[in-house]
């Protein structure tokens, strides 16, 4: 459903291509599962969903939505499963990297689910993005194929958070960069950009998923 979402709001692609490119067998089906999860069918979502809040041409370019904190992280090694292809497809590797760390018995209270995404979508083929599933907060964890380990860079931060569908950051990150950042005195820092995802999509509405955007800055 996250998929569909960014490939409803983000292309013109017809209903019935995202359908099966979801895996479902007809447009009814997709249509009664979508409706479920977001509260109208993909055509109307499509039209009119919260994703339309970000639109420059409905909200006349307000900033309002956004409260930017810099904050300080320090230095920390991650435990991770990579991932390359489009970003709205990160979901199974944090699939596998829960799947392998529960198979372990190592999930503990306290980790926190980064994604780290490494590419700028628009100067890299998505087929070529490069980004990782993440959970920190847990230093002594032994990390062992597949996982991998990886640095978060430490340093100064602008942080933003979302809420609502994991479809709908693309305009936050447009407001983040193309807004804030030029008017900030701020350059942007050579690490890359990380995403807190504060509670989970398996037990969280659509609507009510809290997501922290993290932008390194020098």
């Amino acid at each position: 459903m996250h998929r569909a979402t960014a490939w409803l709001t983000q292309t013109d692609l017809p209903i019935a291509e995202i359908a099966a490119k979801s895996g479902f067998g007809g447009v009814e089906s997709f249509t009664r599962v979508f409706r479920d999860a977001y509260g109208m069918p993909p055509a109307k979502y499509r039209r009119e969903g919260s994703h339309r809040r970000f639109d420059p041409s409905t909200s006349n370019g307000s900033s309002a939505m956004y409260e930017v904190e810099i904050r300080k992280l320090t230095r920390t090694r991650a435990a991770t499963i990579p991932h390359k292809g489009s970003y709205m497809e990160i979901g199974r590797a944090f699939e596998k990297l829960f799947g392998t760390l529960a198979a372990r018995n190592l999930l503990q209270p306290g980790i926190r689910m980064i994604g780290i995404f490494y590419d700028d979508v628009a100067s890299v083929p998505e087929a070529e993005l490069r980004s990782r599933a993440a959970i920190i907060g847990a230093d002594s964890m032994p990390i062992e194929a597949p996982l991998e380990p990886a640095i978060i860079a430490g340093g100064d931060y602008a942080v933003i958070r979302h809420k609502g569908p994991y479809a709908d950051m693309k305009p936050a990150y447009e407001w983040l960069y193309g807004s804030w950042l030029p008017r900030s005195g701020r350059e942007p820092g050579d690490a890359p950009c990380l995403e807190e995802y504060l509670n989970s999509p398996r037990d969280t509405p659509p609507a009510d998923l809290l997501s922290d955007i993290y932008l390194p800055l020098k």
